[in-house]
């Protein structure tokens, strides 16, 4: 299929996925990368209460909240 056809495709909204080679498909920029990072105690138990107040694992919410400061950091 020729790039003008699959762009019309997706132009009138129809569902492209069938063309496309999803098996080589990456995300930019979000590669994962595991580090360890030690907390103090009254910290962890701190971040599992706000997780468990929001129902999300203690990982989600630490991403989460360093992820809101980031952005606020990159817009200053």
């Amino acid at each position: 299929m020729k790039a003008k056809d699959l762009d019309k495709l997706f132009d009138e909204g129809k569902d492209i996925t069938k063309h496309l080679d999803l098996s080589k498909a990456r995300r930019p920029e979000q590669d994962q990368k595991r580090v360890n990072v030690d907390f103090p105690v009254w910290m962890i138990h701190s971040l599992d209460k706000e997780a468990r107040r929001i129902g999300v694992p203690r990982q989600s919410i630490i991403k989460l909240w360093v992820a809101e400061r980031l952005e606020e950091a990159a817009i200053q």
